[in-house]
């Protein structure tokens, strides 16, 4: 079992910044592939960000892409989404997501992930 704990979520300005924080209870994330989701009110779950074990790989849906960065620190156990030039539409839940799986591939599936976080909440003012 995989627990994760996000946070780091709070208010901001649109132009603004935040970093979101996934941390685990598990001794190690290696062999996790990682990624962050979101949920605006009235919305479906939606693909934000995905990165691999490694680090060496990440995938971004295209509203987020040159705004957002996903990275990790396996030592740490933590993964990270650094969130730059904020938009109003940046607002939502966010949900941290990990697929247990070393071999990297394109998951933006909430069914690929078998565990979450319990998410933070992001929002950006106008």
């Amino acid at each position: 079992q995989v627990q994760l704990v996000e946070s780091g979520g709070g208010l901001a300005q649109a132009g603004g910044s935040l970093r979101l924080s996934c941390a685990t209870s598990r001794r190690t994330l290696s062999n996790y592939q990682m990624a962050w989701f979101r949920q605006a009110p009235g919305k479906e779950r939606e693909f934000v960000a995905a990165i691999s074990w490694s680090g060496g790989n990440t995938d971004y849906v295209d509203s987020v892409k040159g705004r957002f960065t996903i990275s990790r620190d396996n030592s740490n156990n933590t993964v990270y989404l650094q969130m730059n030039s904020l938009k109003p539409e940046d607002t939502a839940v966010y949900y941290c997501a990990a697929y247990a799986g070393s071999r990297w591939s394109v998951r933006r599936s909430q069914n690929d992930y078998a565990y979450w976080g319990q998410g933070t909440q992001v929002t950006v003012s106008s």
